[in-house]
Order: structure tokens, then sequence, then C-alpha cells
């Protein structure tokens, strides 16, 4: 090959060197990643509740059945106030009544109309109801650094205690999962929150969206309490993790809870935006929790996520 071809061929591949060197970078790294990715851990989890509409509010009334008629020679009918029925007087009204006698009238229809739209259900309080309420689906997400296995021991053992098939229960679940959080501050190295705004009738699909995808991270459930079905063989934990273990890694604790109402949680930018978060999710009350899930990985104690894996699974997470 002459001098002039290799130099026209050069002059050629120049150009195309830089972009295929590029692309092998990037494959590069993309093949690092994937082993993270791949190297999935056991998962815990724990949840409960259910999406029913919520029931029509009665106000404290009682309803008993109707009472039985009486003939007008006693005086009384059903529905009359004062000591007389409302069909008594309407034959006497415009017909030379006056005074007290029309004001007592007057006061018989007020006492029967007002009877009449309290137990059709006309209340103020029935104006406001309705059968597809507003729904908050909201998730908090917290990495800890390796030294908090203290959170793996306390899940595990909600996990075989806790009662999931009742709303005390689940606000039990609820506020341990978030005390063991919120003790120790000093441990927690990422987070994030996220809110979604939606009406009863989508909050479950928007629920089990958010729990299918951060389950699908696990490679397997090795311990799990759902609506008090409990499963899981392995629950023995691995020996203890060296106390001088490096802090490049992690636990992950997830908190996918559906409330009625608005739930407004703080974009993460600090720890007391997370101490926040979590306090504000530790509050709710049974009447207002609809659902939960608590999730983290790995479940064994002892066992953490390298950094790799924490940025491969969780690339939402933000540092506090």
């Amino acid at each position: 090959m002459s001098r002039s071809t290799l130099t026209q061929l050069k002059s050629w591949l120049r150009p195309l060197l830089k972009p295929f060197l590029v692309c092998v970078l990037a494959l590069v790294l993309v093949f690092s990643q994937a082993d993270g990715a791949l190297a999935a851990r056991a998962g815990g989890r724990i949840g409960g509740g259910s999406f029913r509409a919520p029931s029509r509010p009665s106000y404290g009334r009682t309803y008993s059945s109707p009472r039985s008629y009486r003939s007008p020679s006693s005086g009384y009918y059903p529905g009359g106030g004062f000591g007389f029925g409302f069909p008594l007087v309407m034959p006497l009204f415009g017909f030379g009544g006056g005074g007290l006698f029309s004001l007592l009238v007057f006061f018989a229809i007020a006492s029967f109309l007002m009877r009449s739209f309290r137990d059709s259900g006309f209340e103020d309080g029935d104006t406001n109801y309705t059968p597809n309420p507003d729904v908050s689906v909201a998730r908090v997400q917290v990495g800890l650094l390796a030294k908090a296995r203290h959170l793996q021991d306390d899940l595990n053992r909600l996990a075989t205690t806790a009662d999931t098939s009742s709303s005390a229960g689940l606000v039990k679940v609820l506020q341990e999962s978030t005390l063991s959080l919120l003790r120790h501050p000093e441990y927690w190295a990422y987070a994030d929150t996220d809110t979604i705004a939606t009406k009863l009738t989508s909050a479950e699909t928007e629920f089990n969206r958010l729990a299918l995808m951060e389950r699908s991270k696990f490679s397997l459930e090795a311990v799990s309490n759902v609506n008090n079905q409990i499963s899981g063989n392995n629950m023995a934990a691995l020996p203890d993790a060296d106390g001088d273990q490096p802090a490049g890694e992690y636990i992950i604790a997830t908190m996918i809870i559906a409330t009625q109402g608005k739930l407004n949680l703080p974009n993460i930018n600090s720890e007391q935006d997370l101490q926040k978060a979590l306090q504000q999710i530790g509050a709710l009350s049974s009447d207002t929790l609809m659902a939960i899930e608590v999730l983290w990985t790995p479940q064994t104690s002892g066992e953490t996520l390298t950094s790799d894996e924490v940025i491969a699974q969780y690339p939402n997470l933000k540092l506090v």
C-alpha cells in the first residue's frame, strides 16, 4: 500500500476514532453497572389495608321503626309538635286563627319540616359526603449507612409479630417503622419522597404500582407479613458484620402509604426535610390511613448493599 493511500486512510478514520472510543467507554460503564443491578438482594415486606369507599356518616342519629298511627281523638299525629300534629292544624290555618294560635301553627309546621329533613339525611354535614374522596399515595425512601443494621432487626421482629389485618395494627407498623428511622439520624445518608394526589377509584392502582416497582428490586422476599399472611423461611440472620464495616455500604428502607385527604410531604434537601416527612407520616391516624407497605433490603441482619448497587437500583435518592 502506497504512502498516499495510508495517509488517505488515516485521514478518513481519524474523525471516527473519537466516537468509537466514546461508545466503548459507555458500554463498559453500562455492563459494570448491570452487574450491580443483577446482584439483587433479598428483601422484607410488611403491610396491608383496603381501598373501600367510606361509609355515609350517620352523625350520631339512631333510627327506629315508624310509630303507629293514632286516631285524631287521641290528640297525637306522627311528626306533630307542641302536643298536636301537623294534619290537625292545617284545616284551621287561614280560617280565623290569629295571634298566639297562628304562632303555634307556624312552630308546628317548622317542627314537622325539620324532622322530615333530618330523617331524610339532608343535614348540613351530609352535603360534603362523597363516595370517591381525595386520596394521597406517598413514598418515603431512606438509604442508611451499614452500621444501622438495628433497623433490619427491628423490621424482622415487627414482621413476625405485627397484626396487619386491622387498622390499629397497621398504624402501629407505621409508627414503629418511622420511630426506628427517627431514632438514628446519624445513619441517614440518602432519602427521597414522592406524593401522588388522586381519587379513591384510582388510588389502589397507584399504590400497587409503587409497591411493585420496589418489590421488583428484590431477588426474593425472605420474610413477608401482608394482611396477617406471614411467609418466608429465611429469618436466620448471618453473623453480625464487623463494627468497622466501611460507611460506603447501605441499607434501603421504603414506606408506601395511602391516606384519605391531602398529604404534602417536603422535597428532601436536608436532614430536617427527612425528619419532617417521617414525622408527618408517623402521625397519621387509623381513621385516615388506608394502606401501607414497609419494604427493606437487604433483609438479613449484617448484609448490605454496595454503592454501585444503590446507584443502579435507586437513582432517585438524594444526599442528606
